[in-house]
């Protein structure tokens, strides 16, 4: 079977063209592909160029890549048109599984043989959703952040036709295309970023309906705190640095009592050796010879960087 090079696709079919559809097509665009859209509800072209002028002076401001232009997109009349000639599909259709199981299918249908056929679920498992496609080995998960054409993210996995080289060239193509990867060894529904967003989700719904916290306490505790510190270092390498010269095996020893405290509905999991050493093994990778002194200054510079940054936002604001 041919297949393009990861560093080699030009054109790329985006079908479905809501928000992340759309996002998915506006960062394509910026990062310099063709890109041939297509949607079955009414007045989507309209709407996807908004959506792309609207996107367009942030991902300037990012830095476009060379012969990125929104002239490169191509609106098709029909999903056979769509996808004739792609190199790879992404697949953003309303998160409904019968409605992903016949789309991914006519997509299979119509699509090149050897082109990668791509979805943007948020939460359905491939093997779920390839059931009734002829070649499911060329399908794979390509999960978003929304706003896909500013947030980094892409989680891919596969299901189980997937062919592993098939989620080799899709970790692949998307880090090409400018997106930091998580290569996915098993399904899980939601994935990983979802299910921890959705945890939080969750535990701030219960908050507002036991009348524990209002809306607006629940955001600036996210903004103002926790949150800052997550957009440089995750909740695990932060939780590493609270352990102070001991990291996360001294965290974990002193704080793990806490587990059984009443600070959340979710039931935490018993803090055994092998948990403990995998967090413990976990950090140190992600700390790659850097000291908790290093960190800490990273961590540090960063959070100055991103407070004014904000700063100098709300001023201009207003």
């Amino acid at each position: 079977m041919t297949r393009e090079s990861p560093n080699e696709v030009r054109r790329i079919a985006c079908i479905g063209t809501g928000v992340i559809g759309g996002g998915w097509a506006a960062h394509f665009l910026a990062r310099g592909y063709d890109v041939t859209a297509w949607d079955p509800s009414p007045g989507w072209a309209d709407r996807l160029h908004r959506l792309i002028e609207t996107a367009w002076p942030a991902l300037s401001a990012l830095g476009l890549a060379g012969g990125a232009s929104p002239e490169k997109l191509h609106i098709a009349d029909s999903l056979v048109d769509a996808v004739a000639g792609a190199d790879v599909v992404q697949e953003s259709a309303p998160e409904r599984l019968e409605l992903k199981r016949q789309l991914l299918a006519e997509i299979d249908t119509a699509a090149p043989v050897g082109t990668v056929i791509c979805s943007s679920t948020s939460g359905f498992g491939m093997t779920d959703m390839q059931t009734d496609c002829t070649q499911p080995e060329r399908t794979v998960v390509g999960h978003p952040f929304n706003p896909p054409y500013l947030i980094p993210l892409v989680e891919v996995v596969g299901g189980r036709a997937t062919d592993p080289e098939v989620v080799d060239w899709a970790a692949a193509f998307y880090t090409a295309a400018g997106k930091q990867v998580i290569r996915m060894d098993h399904e899980l529904p939601g994935f990983i970023a979802n299910r921890l967003q959705e945890a939080i989700w969750r535990e701030a719904l219960h908050m507002v309906a036991m009348g524990e916290a209002t809306v607006e306490e629940i955001d600036a505790a996210i903004t103002a705190g926790p949150g800052l510190r997550w957009a440089i270092m995750g909740p695990c390498l932060t939780f590493h640095l609270a352990g102070g010269e001991g990291g996360m095996a001294h965290m974990l020893d002193h704080f793990g009592p806490s587990l059984h405290e009443p600070w959340t509905r979710l039931a935490a999991p018993p803090l055994d050796e092998t948990l403990r050493s995998r967090m413990v093994a976990g950090c140190e990778r992600e700390a790659a010879g850097r000291s908790i002194r290093d960190l800490i200054h990273e961590r540090d510079a960063s959070l100055v960087a991103i407070l004014n940054a904000l700063r100098t936002y709300r001023e201009a604001r207003g």
